[in-house]
């Protein structure tokens, strides 16, 4: 009767605690983002403290508000890069005049209008362009400006409370280095004490491997990117490779989002120009340039990132990031990773006696 009230307590429990990370999903998420931000910021943290002016070292209070400062710059460094490059693309493609657009590539038009007819996408009696128009006013119609007003003003104050909430947690996460693995191990029974922190110590290295790798790979692809595209002459080369690089961050499929946004934007700041005859190669260009840094980031960056800092198979990886992807889409896709090396760590420590765990948590 007690292995059945104790195995009705833990259920209940375990429920418990999942009901509680849903309810309070938000508050789970600022530590999260802080933990992966503090993860990050350890090695700077280290650094100034290693730092002394006369013989006198920085406070450790100071180093920890030291590294959160510079990743505060860096992060509005980027902010501060891309707002004026969007700025000015919305600017070309504003200036754009439909009507040119729309003689100089009369003939594509013609044949996507009929296609679209006959797969009954549109009706015979409308052409293309008062279709566009017709879907544009639907969407216009069905929203409510004081509706969206709300939304905005709802939307501003969440972002706000979000983003110090990340600031203040992440501060005290860098300032005190194991207040995330003490705040866990308070709710962890204490017969398992060292099993949950030798899962919290291997996370938190083999996490802060990954993230710094997944950095240092998206400034590496945004360079690459940049720099072909100026080798080329495609205009806007620097918002475009700085979105390709960015979109990196998703595994596989990021490539092909950044190279489409490329492409629109090359061809809208050529549009711009008045420029229609070599639109085609400026495509080849773009997608040339997307396919080599690519090819680049598969063959050197991703097995150095995502294998040797999670220590986990290329081929294991892949298949976990499209089994993520197939459950979840592009979210699953981007914390495919991080999950299942959490969850071998876990293994390991819980499981090591079954075969397939051994294989799989050998490396760790």
């Amino acid at each position: 009767m007690k292995y059945i009230a104790r195995w009705v307590l833990s259920a209940l429990l375990v429920l418990l605690t999942l009901w509680g990370l849903w309810y309070f999903a938000d508050i789970v998420m600022y530590i999260l983002i802080s933990a992966v931000l503090s993860f990050m910021g350890h090695p700077l943290v280290r650094f100034f403290d290693r730092m002394h002016f006369r013989g006198v070292r920085i406070p450790h209070s100071l180093s920890a508000g030291l590294a959160l400062i510079v990743e505060l710059v860096v992060v509005l460094a980027i902010i501060g890069t891309l707002v004026p490059l969007v700025a000015r693309q919305a600017s070309i493609i504003s200036g754009i005049d439909a009507n040119t657009v729309a003689q100089a590539f009369r003939e594509p038009l013609m044949w996507l209008e009929e296609v679209m007819i006959e797969y009954g996408l549109m009706s015979s009696t409308e052409t293309l362009e008062s279709y566009v128009t017709g879907r544009l006013q639907e969407v216009f119609v069905a929203i409510d400006f004081s509706q969206v007003l709300d939304i905005l003003f709802s939307l501003t104050g969440t972002v706000f409370i979000g983003l110090f909430s990340v600031v203040f947690i992440t501060y005290f996460f860098l300032k005190e280095k194991d207040l995330f693995q003490n705040g866990i191990m308070l709710f962890t029974p204490e017969k398992y004490h060292k099993e949950v922190d030798n899962i919290l110590t291997s996370t938190r290295y083999l996490l802060s491997r990954y993230f710094l790798g997944i950095c240092l790979e998206i400034l590496i692809m945004m360079t690459m990117i940049t720099a072909f595209l100026t080798i080329l002459g495609v205009k806007g080369a620097l918002l475009i490779g700085f979105l390709g690089g960015l979109m990196n961050i998703i595994p596989y499929l990021g490539p092909v989002i950044g190279a489409i946004l490329g492409v629109l934007i090359g061809a809208s700041t050529q549009l711009s120009l008045g420029v229609y005859a070599d639109l085609y190669v400026l495509i080849f260009k773009i997608v040339g340039s997307f396919s080599v840094a690519k090819l680049i980031d598969d063959m050197v960056l991703q097995p150095m990132i995502y294998s040797k800092s999670v220590k986990a198979h290329p081929l294991e990886i892949f298949l976990v990031i499209m089994i993520a992807g197939s459950l979840a889409g592009v979210p699953g896709m981007m914390l495919a990773i991080p999950s299942y090396t959490v969850l071998r760590i876990v293994a390991k420590e819980f499981l090591s006696g079954m075969r397939v765990v051994k294989k799989l948590t050998e490396d760790i």
